[in-house]
This record gives structure tokens, C-alpha cells and sequence, in this order.
């Protein structure tokens, strides 16, 4: 059973929300004006809301006539540094920032939900919480959001989310039950040496030996530490050292990232790392300073809630996909909160509309929008949080 709201209405109404969100990205915490852009929607449709969550979020509440439960539906604000190659009427009016995630989209699809459930077609039994997260983009104002304890003074009991996919086609929901998106980390190491002329090599100490040596022994920590069923990754995407070609380097930096869907994997992964490069100050005698910055927990879907949520969708539609390397913030709402996230697709050849996330030419049919809406409202309809007209209703 789903409720079959006007969809070009509705269409019409995503579209421009999320054209107009699309031309004013702004990078994480500083969502100032895209905050006053959804405060005036949400005016305008008379949902009470709290400003300045976590410093530029938003949190609407529209209350249920019984408000036994609150149901909480999450969308991120934040933009991205990367420059629009798009040709597009509504293209970024900042150059340097623009909305590669998608999470344009996702915020039009909150609105989109607010408008459906302060309809006349509708009466909530829950309470339903809309939030508007700041600081997604490697910054985790998710968690923020949790310490804060504004949650739990709306009483929420569950959380869902989702992110436009373009790795699945237009118009599918993807899913996965239990880890469907990675644990991730940061490292920085700095190799200090000792400079020295180049064919004088035993004067010095060769920051570039000691920097390769560690950059090949990382390599055997996920091919002989960790489970081969269990999936881990450690990748170094910089390496950079040395001053001139005949000077024996005092200095060599690598950058990367640890990704896992295990938190015991990750646990071995970390140990290993830091035994390796202390290991190899006392081998090569040198100084070897590290910066491991722990970012996101894993995404993993509670096996239940993945069963309900597929049985309130159209069959038709959902997709059970892979797991994927990529990380979220939504997973610190999951730490806390029984709660779900989903895919919702967007790759549409005929629109070469192909590109991957975080690219500046990613983009995306506003058609899939009234799809993330629909998706959103079948668990509220799945739950009887809400009661449909008899006229809305259809089989």
C-alpha cells in the first residue's frame, strides 16, 4: 500500500527546490544561506523548526496527533571544493564550491516530505522529525548532532537516510543489510632523515628509503593481517620527498586512508600500521612523526529494519547491492539510534548523467526526487505513523 500524492505538483516543487539549492552550495558549517533558504520553505508551509543545530543545521518537527513515536528523516547540507563543469541554467554561483554529492537533492527530498506531510490528504499518528545536517564532507556533524542531545529531546526513535547513487540506475532503491559503507581514516606520516651530497649517501640518512620501505610493508598488512573474507583497504595517494637530485632527502611525507567494514579489522589495521613505522625508527634510526585522524564508523543496516523497509517498497524497485568503500557520518546516528540508510539512483545514460559523486560533472534527473519522497513516506505508512485519505489511497 503506498499514497499516491500529486506528483507533478509535487515534481514541480523539488525541481525548483533543489535548482535553487544547487546554485548556492557553501562548504561544511558555513551553510548560512542555504539554512535561510530552507527556514523560508519550511515558513511557508507553517512547520515549526529549530535553527543554528549544530551551528548552521536545521531541525523541523511536524507533530502526530498521538506523538507516541517520533520518526526521524536526515538529509545532509554541505557542499564540496570542486569547480562545476555543468552547463546548466542553474549552475553554482560559487565558483570553487558546488553541490558534487548530491546533497542538493537529498535536502529537496526533506522538503519534498514536509510538503506531503502537512497536506490535506494526511493526518500523523508520530511525531516526524526533519534534519537538516550541516558538515557531512569529512567532518562529521552527525556527530555532533548526537552529543548534542537534541535527538532525544524530540524523543526520536529511529533514523533514516539516503544518498543519490549514480552507480545504480535512475528510479532503483539500493539497499544492503548489515555493512554497507566503510569505517575510514586519515593518516599523514612525516619521514624525517639527515641531508647528505648524493655520492656521499653513507653521511646522511635517506628519508626516501625509509618512506618506500614503509609504504611496501603497509602493503602486507591487509594480504597477511586481516581475514581474506573480511574486505579492508590501506591506500597512499601521495608520496613526496627530496629537495634536489643529488642531495640525499631530509624529509618525505605520505598521505592516505585506512577503510573497513570491521571495527575489529580496523582495530588490527591501526596497530599494525603504527607497530611498522615505530619498528622502522629503531631500525633506520630516525624520526618518524604520524597524524591518524579517525573520521566515520562504519554504515551498517540492522538486518530487521532492512526487512520492513523492503516490504514497504515497491518490489519492483528495490535492489539488494554490494557493499562500498565509500564512508558516511550517518553511521555515528546508527551507534546511538536503531537506524537505515539506502541508495536511491540516479545513473541515466540517455542523459549522460554518469558521472561519479565528488566529480564536476556529476549531476542528476530531478524526476528521481518524487522516488526519494515516496520511498521516505512507505516506511511512514509501513509503520502507520500516518493516516491516509480513503481517496488517496490505492493497491
Amino acid at each position: 500500500m503506498e499514497w499516491s500524492f500529486d506528483r507533478i505538483k509535487l515534481s514541480e516543487k523539488l525541481k525548483k527546490y533543489r535548482q535553487d539549492l544547487h546554485r548556492i552550495p557553501e562548504l561544511a558549517f558555513q551553510e548560512t544561506e542555504t539554512a535561510i533558504y530552507i527556514q523560508s520553505c519550511l515558513d511557508q508551509l507553517g512547520v515549526q523548526y529549530e535553527s543554528e543545530v549544530a551551528g548552521t543545521g536545521v531541525l523541523a518537527f511536524i507533530p502526530g496527533k498521538s506523538g507516541k513515536t517520533t520518526f526521524c528523516f536526515r538529509a545532509d547540507m554541505d557542499a564540496l571544493e570542486v569547480n562545476e563543469l555543468n552547463d546548466v541554467d542553474y549552475k553554482s554561483q560559487k565558483p570553487g564550491c558546488m553541490h558534487a554529492c548530491g546533497h542538493d537533492g537529498h535536502m529537496s527530498i526533506l522538503l519534498g516530505l514536509a510538503n506531503v506531510l502537512t497536506s490535506d490528504e494526511i493526518e500523523l499518528e508520530d511525531n516526524v522529525v526533519l534534519l537538516f545536517q550541516p558538515g557531512e564532507e569529512g567532518t562529521g556533524g552527525a556527530d555532533i548532532i548526537v552529543q548534542s542531545g537534541i535527538l532525544d529531546q524530540y524523543g526520536v526513535k529511529e533514523i533514516y537516510g539516503l544518498h543519490l547513487f549514480p552507480g545504480i540506475q535512475q528510479g532503483k532503491l539500493g539497499i544492503v543489510s548489515g555493512p554497507m559503507m566503510a569505517q575510514n581514516s586519515e593518516i599523514d606520516i612525516t619521514v624525517w632523515g639527515e641531508n647528505a651530497h648524493g655520492g656521499l649517501p653513507h653521511s646522511g640518512n635517506d628519508a626516501l628509503i625509509i618512506a618506500s620501505h614503509l609504504l611496501t610493508a603497509f602493503q602486507t598488512i591487509v594480504s597477511r593481517n586481516i581475514n581474506p573474507l573480511e574486505p579492508a583497504v590501506i591506500t597512499f595517494g601521495t608520496f613526496n620527498g627530496g629537495e634536489v637530485r643529488n642531495i640525499i632527502a631530509k624529509k618525505a611525507t605520505m598521505e592516505g586512508t585506512i577503510r573497513t567494514f570491521s571495527e575489529s579489522s580496523y582495530d588490527t589495521l591501526k596497530k599494525r600500521l603504527l607497530a611498522i613505522i615505530r619498528g622502522s625508527e629503531i631500525t633506520f634510526d630516525c624520526q618518524i612523526d604520524v597524524d591518524l585522524r579517525e573520521l566515520y564508523p562504519p554504515v551498517v543496516n540492522p538486518p530487521e529494519m532492512v526487512e520492513e523497509w523492503v516490504s514497504a517498497q515497491d518490489p519492483r524497485l528495490v535492489e539488494m547491492t554490494d557493499p562500498i568503500m565509500l564512508a558516511e557520518d550517518f553511521s555515528f546516528y546508527q551507534r546511538k539510534y536503531p537506524s537505515l540508510f539506502f541508495f536511491l539512483g540516479t545513473q541515466n545514460p540517455k542523459k549522460n548523467m554518469l558521472y561519479p559523486l565528488h566529480h564536476g560533472q556529476f549531476n542528476f534527473d530531478e524526476d528521481v526526487l518524487s522516488l526519494g519522497v515516496q520511498a521516505f513516506l512507505n516506511i511512514l505508512i509501513k509503520r502507520s505513523a500516518v493516516e491516509l485519505d480513503e481517496e488517496s489511497e490505492r493497491e
